[in-house]
């Protein structure tokens, strides 16, 4: 018994790491991805992990940090443990572009069709049917549907 627990206390020890920010740094913070949403103009797999620098505020306990989040994330809690940040590393060539979506109180917003791309005649055995080709609102071309 005292060997499997030498064992497994090893193994927890390589995985383990000890991580730190001190108050004022900058982090990222990361999100999950859920299957089928788009997030950030990629689905699933190509969806970012991590999000925007935020500014540590204070630490709250050993492992968790009370970020400064803007107010479009003011819903959010703003605590966070260790684990779901990770440490930004400041690159004066890296310039962020941020989109303005207006949200209601719900966090969504209105999808308008803005312009059609495409359009093209399919024919069935019942009859035809034409598909366009839609750019929405808030979105980018690779996102048209």
């Amino acid at each position: 018994m005292k060997a499997a627990h030498d064992r497994q206390k090893r193994y927890a020890g390589l995985y383990r790491r000890d991580i730190e920010f001190q108050v004022g740094n900058k982090v990222l913070l990361k999100v999950s991805r859920m299957r089928g949403v788009m997030q950030f103009g990629k689905r699933e797999k190509l969806s970012q992990k991590f999000i925007w620098p935020y500014e540590i505020l204070d630490r709250v306990g050993d492992v968790a940090y009370r970020l400064s989040l803007p107010p479009a994330l003011d819903r959010i809690h703003n605590v966070f443990h260790v684990l779901q940040l990770q440490k930004y590393i400041n690159d004066p060539s890296h310039v962020l572009e941020v989109e303005t979506v207006e949200l209601d109180e719900a966090l969504t917003y209105l999808k308008v069709p803005k312009e059609i791309l495409d359009r093209k005649l399919r024919k069935t055995r019942n009859g035809e049917t034409m598909l366009f080709k839609v750019l929405w609102s808030n979105h980018n071309v690779e996102e048209a549907t």
